[in-house]
């Protein structure tokens, strides 16, 4: 868990996060000054080596005058000293002593002396005080392990929020790039924390909570610390799952816990990450409620109560599943507003590249206009990796500079994915995935309604044998019955094209017809495009987890259940025999693609146009028309490099 920030002073509340326990040091410490100091002593008072003596030889060497000295011990009789040339001995003398032999000595020479040995106090404390040292030493390391999980245990109710102060770097509005609209409606948030006499003197008030929607990775997170750091108070972020614990009650200490930190820095912003995890609806789902959830939820909801405007509290949430949000937690008075931050658009993706591409050596050969309309649908963290992706590439070609080529392989691999070199096709395998591929891209070429080609390709890639990829001439929000007729068309191209120069069918058309089937599926259940089901629509099947579906019940009859299978047939079968009327009468310019395929493995979009231009005798298209929109954007890309966005493959496709 994260340590709990503590206050500081009140010019600019920074934190100081407490660190962990360090007194084991010490008692490391301590042992090794000990360990050190026995052997020390125990290399400054261990006696030098010494020849041992047999108490005869060493009576026949006195008598041969060899002896100089002797010391003997009045305690075990031990004898030593030194010989005449100087080395040391030992002798284990008998005890007590024979007064004879020691007159005999003396006679002889010997320098003789007796000593009683005494105790040396630096011993005496090594050898008690080690073992004492040890054993206080493991009794106080647990006592204090003890007192730590006591006192965790005793501050589990305390929230754990991460505090962002004025002294800390901030976040502004210039660090998010594009979301004008987004910005100027959180600016009143701004506004009313920097300057809150403005709103009290006109008798507005500003919204309590502001509510975050959007995709992963738009930067909702990020904007809430925008909106932060424009108004120089503080920031305390959390996540949803802090507030989650196996004892009941801990959350709901934990919300409580968290509104009283806020007020005593306010004014102050609180955040909550993915509030989904704790805001969900109460009790759904198939056991029923989650005691600890709700209970959580419904501090929640009374703090959101408690607190008032004047307070300087705005408290903010994220998350990318509104829907699953509990009503009384989005009613007026608790998240007033709600704050769509959508995918961006074309001229909101050029300055978050270039954002991500600040910092990294961008070749002059990059145009990042062109790899902004290339990415439709991709989201903040999407362009960041995709700029990292192409920075990889560079590296991989021993690149200095990050040029275009990397930019369109990265795209590539975060749209298809990477290519399986190692994958090997046999030649039958190879010219019938040339002949799938190539009635995706006749047909999305000779369709009036269907995106354009890109790019084909018979490479294996990512989990696809081969590649269709088509780009949008503009970015779309409402799709009409024609466009989703002709996606429909598209996607059965590489099955109709095995039935014509086949004869039979392969696996290959698996993500093709699962995907048919489930656009057909909702033009009749949800876009009311069916003319015998009428205008009436039924949404896809709840979230069991949320009880909103729990016996897949239905709120149709099993007649209409019939027509319905009956429409979704219709169409399917329709969109079939379409698409092999038109590949028929382009069989030429599909065996053309077919053959380009399999001699050059990838083709570009205007090859597929001229080669099916070429076998059907005059343009398929008049001049101006889609074959010269086609022209127009390879010239504006440059070097056959197209913007992209959809991919529809033999074995993944989207639409």
């Amino acid at each position: 868990m994260p340590d709990t920030p503590k206050r500081g002073n009140d010019k600019g509340n920074k934190v100081f996060p407490s660190g962990p326990d360090q007194s084991w040091r010490w008692i490391v410490l301590v042992l090794v000054v000990l360990l050190a100091a026995a052997f020390m002593y125990a290399s400054i008072f261990t006696p030098k080596a010494s020849t041992q003596l047999t108490y005869n030889s060493f009576l026949k060497d006195a008598q041969a005058k060899q002896v100089s000295t002797a010391q003997i011990n009045n305690s075990d009789g031990k004898i030593t000293g030194t010989l005449s040339n100087g080395s040391t001995y030992t002798v284990n003398g008998p005890e007590p002593y024979i007064t004879s032999d020691i007159k005999a000595l003396r006679k002889e020479g010997v320098n003789i002396s007796f000593y009683t040995p005494t105790t040396n106090f630096l011993s005496v404390i090594l050898e008690y005080m080690i073992p004492l040292v040890l054993i206080f030493g493991f009794f106080a390391y647990m006592n204090r392990r003890a007192q730590g999980q006591m006192s965790g245990i005793m501050s589990i109710g305390k929230s754990k929020p991460k505090v962002y102060s004025t002294e800390r770097p901030r976040t502004t509005f210039d660090d998010v790039a594009g979301y004008a609209s987004v910005k100027l409606e959180i600016s009143e948030v701004v506004d009313f924390l920097k300057n809150a006499q403005r709103f009290k003197e006109i008798g507005a008030r500003v919204p309590k909570g502001i509510l975050l929607v959007g995709p992963p990775g738009t930067g909702k997170t990020l904007l809430a610390r925008a909106v932060a750091g424009e108004a120089g108070v503080p920031f305390l972020s959390v996540t949803g799952s802090d507030f989650m614990e196996m004892f009941v009650g801990v959350g709901a200490s934990r919300v409580r816990d968290l509104f009283q930190t806020a007020r005593k820095q306010a004014p102050a912003i609180i955040f909550i990450d993915e509030i989904d995890s704790i805001g969900r609806k109460r009790g759904a789902g198939l056991g029923g409620g989650h005691d600890e959830r709700e209970q959580t939820l419904n501090q929640m909801l009374a703090e959101m109560d408690g607190f008032d405007t004047a307070e300087g509290i705005v408290i903010m949430a994220a998350t990318n599943r509104p829907d699953i949000l509990d009503p009384a937690l989005l009613r007026p008075g608790r998240f007033d507003r709600q704050i769509v931050v959508p995918l961006p658009d074309l001229e909101e993706r050029l300055p978050i590249l270039k954002v991500h591409c600040k910092g990294k050596k961008i070749a002059d050969d990059v145009d990042l206009s062109v790899v902004a309309r290339g990415t439709p649908g991709m989201s903040g963290a999407d362009l960041a990796n995709l700029v990292n992706e192409a920075a990889l590439h560079a590296v991989r070609r021993s690149s200095p500079e990050i040029h275009m080529e990397d930019f369109e392989a990265a795209r590539d691999r975060v749209l298809m994915g990477q290519k399986r070199e190692s994958l090997v096709l046999s030649d039958e395998e190879k010219e019938r995935v040339a002949y799938h591929e190539g009635g995706h891209a006749v047909l999305a070429y000779v369709l009036d309604n269907a995106d354009p080609v890109h790019k084909v390709t018979i490479l294996p890639t990512g989990m696809a044998l081969g590649v269709t990829q088509q780009l949008p001439l503009e970015e779309r929000h409402i799709y009409p019955k024609e466009y989703i007729d002709d996606s429909l068309v598209v996607r059965m191209g590489g099955r109709v094209a095995e039935m014509l120069i086949y004869g039979d069918l392969s696996t290959g058309a698996n993500n093709d017809l699962v995907g048919n089937t489930e656009l057909a599926r909702k033009m009749v259940r949800e876009w009311g495009m069916s003319e015998r089901i009428g205008p009436r629509a039924w949404g896809s099947q709840g979230m069991v987890f949320l009880g909103e579906d729990l016996m897949h019940s239905r709120d149709y009859s099993e007649d209409t259940s019939k027509i319905i299978d009956e429409e979704v047939d219709t169409i399917l079968r329709e969109q079939e025999a379409r698409a092999t009327k038109l590949l028929k009468l382009h069989q030429k310019g599909l065996e053309l693609v077919a053959n380009a395929l399999l001699e050059k493995e990838t083709i570009d979009g205007a090859e597929v146009a001229a080669l099916v231009d070429q076998a059907f005798g005059q343009p398929v298209h008049e001049p101006g028309s889609k074959r010269g929109q086609i022209v127009k954007l390879e010239s504006q890309n440059g070097n056959g490099h197209h913007s992209s966005s959809e991919v529809a493959d033999s074995e993944q496709q989207n639409v």
